[in-house]
């Protein structure tokens, strides 16, 4: 796909899913992937772009929507300098990535995660899960907080029934076949 100069159009990759259904470990297999063709890319990851972009930020709504918001305005940065972002980020709530869509124009990406929750508790290895049924994180997606599934992602992957390897490839496959990148 090119942009309206011609020149090839760099995608927006944008991984959402509940806590722990494996959006971190999706976004470092695609880059290592990507580091080995032509195309250049850049992980952001919705745990440390907390820390360094927004540790001004909480967990309720609103702050939630406000760190998608500069995470998309980070994506645009990076896609004018040539580099494909790949966003590993919770974003549960469907007006964010509505809102991401609509900014970052041709070319977003929405990869869903679908795992269901007893899966995502057994994963969690920092006990989050466990801290939010106690009620220690009030406002835990999942738990204590809502996540709003994707209504048309371009990708849909049941991480609870296939390798973080078949993922993916079924991840560049889509790629390819939108012509967004070489084969």
């Amino acid at each position: 796909m090119k942009d309206s100069d011609g020149i090839p159009l760099i995608p927006v990759i944008w991984i959402t899913g509940m806590p722990s259904s494996g959006k971190s470990t999706l976004a470092i297999l695609l880059h290592r992937i990507l580091s080995g063709s032509t195309v250049r890319s850049e992980i952001l990851d919705g745990d440390a772009l907390r820390r360094s972009l927004s540790p001004d930020l909480g967990f309720k709504a609103q702050d939630r929507l406000e760190h998608s918001r500069r995470v998309t305005l980070l994506c645009r940065r990076l896609r004018s300098i040539r580099i494909l972002p790949i966003v590993a980020l919770i974003s549960p709530y469907e007006q964010a990535r509505l809102d991401a869509r609509k900014a970052l124009g041709a070319g977003f990406v929405e990869v869903f995660l679908d795992c269901p929750l007893d899966v995502c508790i057994q994963r969690d290895r920092k006990g989050f899960y466990a801290r939010a049924m106690r009620g220690e994180i009030p406002e835990f997606t999942g738990i204590g907080a809502p996540y709003e599934p994707p209504r048309s992602p371009e990708v849909i992957l049941r991480t609870d029934l296939e390798t973080p390897e078949e993922s993916t490839l079924r991840i560049m496959d889509y790629l390819h076949r939108m012509d967004y990148c070489p084969p």
